[in-house]
């Protein structure tokens, strides 16, 4: 079976009704509504199979659920130059905020010297979900013992009116706030970001259970 049929096979009408209205931008006509446990299952299953370098190379895809199969995969190589070479490949592929966000590559977590100039890079991309990748890379990646000031300065100095660039701004900074409040706050105590942004991060920030009962109490003043 091709993927394309393997995913046919694993349609859920119900659950392709629910991704049509979470992913607008992208037709309808190419969402074939596979959930994402069985989309991990068939990106392990082509993973390991000989057609694996094939399907990588078959760009672009036709389907949503395509595009994610092949991040999937992406995500399992273990060789970092390797899985940087297809990382590159495909991040002009991704289209929507699910596909930027749900492959984050294992070997990323022992290369972080090597990687970080791919972080620069990608945040600094005009294209919106290249950017995001970027961002939520560093978000992942570094907001741990690998964190340094200047790494925010990357995010805060990112302009753009999309809404799903502005999400992940917002959704770094609130991390960043829980994870490295000190190095955090002065971006809202100073308002560094546009005021969208601002609140939005607050708002994040405040939902979330990492974040202080204390460290809430004052960004609601900074609001």
């Amino acid at each position: 079976m091709t993927v394309i049929d393997r995913l046919v096979a694993a349609r859920d009408e119900t659950y392709r009704t629910f991704q049509v209205k979470l992913v607008p931008n992208i037709d309808a006509d190419k969402i074939i509504g596979v959930r994402t446990p069985e989309l991990r299952k068939i990106a392990k299953e082509v993973f390991a199979s000989e057609d694996c370098d094939a399907f990588l190379q078959t760009l672009p895809h036709t389907y949503y659920e395509e595009n994610l199969i092949h991040f999937f995969i992406v995500a399992m190589i273990r060789d970092f130059d390797t899985c940087i070479q297809k990382v590159e490949a495909f991040l002009p592929y991704v289209d929507c905020w699910p596909l930027s966000d749900q492959a984050t590559p294992k070997c990323f977590k022992k290369n972080h010297e090597r990687l970080l100039p791919y972080i620069k890079k990608w945040i600094a991309s005009e294209h919106v979900y290249t950017a995001r990748f970027g961002m939520r890379m560093l978000m992942n990646e570094f907001l741990g013992e690998d964190f340094r000031e200047e790494y925010p300065e990357l995010v805060a100095g990112k302009n753009g009116e999309d809404y799903y660039l502005k999400m992940m701004i917002a959704w770094y900074f609130a991390t960043a706030l829980a994870k490295q409040y000190d190095k955090t706050i002065p971006y809202l105590e100073k308002h560094r970001l546009e005021d969208w942004v601002h609140r939005k991060t607050i708002q994040k920030a405040i939902e979330s259970y990492r974040v202080s009962d204390e460290h809430k109490k004052y960004l609601l003043t900074l609001r």
